[in-house]
């Protein structure tokens, strides 16, 4: 696998029969996945996707489409296609990762043998809430925390901090507020739709909803917790990946650790 910008590895396997690519939320990077690699076997390798704007890219301007991002990542994907590989987008994450899913299916290329999306109602159920990307930078914030929560207070309070993650954040929610998705064919890959027990955003009606894009299998699984779940019930989500991932190699992998 070459060495990208887009693509970051926590932990190379390069033995790893299969790879599994993260998406993260908005505003965010690749570091939300940095500790996966250890919660999942050493036949599965972890590879992050990091868009410019955010940590190691901070100084590089975001991309604030959908589409565009989308186009973006295709040769970064295609070119680590060497092997099975699955989907994991969190939030905005998993908007990103299914529309990257449908750019590889539409195109006749190799496509996910699983998506998993977290948190996220799909884009044929409208947004409730007003777009927020045009607020000024202290009303993006409370509002965005507000909704969401996941900023800590100390990230918050420091002024320089934040005016170096904004760019990224607001262009994010710009991408997401500015997304007009096409009627297109349904997801032929099994689809796994996660989701916090307690996230008022995203209800289980809405987990549900996306049963409307799936033509292969489907299911829905919530876990305690709210929007974050995923960082308090780690182990249960990773368990739950690494159960459904696993059947797709034929052979015994050990347990977690670089290869």
């Amino acid at each position: 696998m070459k060495t990208s910008a887009w693509i970051h590895r926590y932990a190379a396997r390069s033995l790893a029969s299969k790879r599994l690519f993260c998406f993260s939320y908005a505003g965010a990077g690749a570091s939300v996945y940095r500790l996966w690699h250890t919660g999942l076997p050493s036949d599965i390798e972890v590879c992050a996707v990091q868009l410019p704007g955010r940590e190691g890219r901070l100084r590089e301007t975001p991309i604030a489409s959908i589409p565009g991002i989308v186009s973006a990542l295709l040769p970064e994907i295609l070119a680590c296609a060497d092997r099975p590989f699955a989907f994991f987008g969190h939030s905005m994450g998993a908007v990103v990762a299914t529309e990257v899913a449908r750019a590889l299916q539409s195109s006749g290329g190799p496509v996910p043998s699983h998506l998993f999306v977290s948190a996220r109602r799909p884009t044929g159920v409208a947004d409730p809430d007003p777009p927020m990307a045009h607020l000024p930078d202290a009303e993006l914030v409370a509002e965005l925390n507000s909704r969401y929560g996941g900023i800590p207070p100390e990230v918050m309070e420091h002024e320089e901090l934040m005016a170096l993650l904004l760019p990224g954040l607001r262009a994010d929610l710009s991408a997401l507020e500015s997304f007009q998705p096409t009627a297109g064919t349904r997801l032929t890959m099994p689809l796994h739709v996660f989701g916090g027990a307690g996230d008022a955003r995203v209800p289980r009606a809405h987990l549900e909803a996306w049963q409307a894009d799936a033509q292969g299998s489907f299911r829905v699984r919530q876990f305690p917790g709210g929007h974050f779940y995923l960082n308090s019930q780690q182990a249960a989500l990773l368990e739950e990946v690494r159960a459904t991932l696993m059947p797709l190699s034929g052979r015994a992998a050990g347990t977690s650790g670089s290869a």
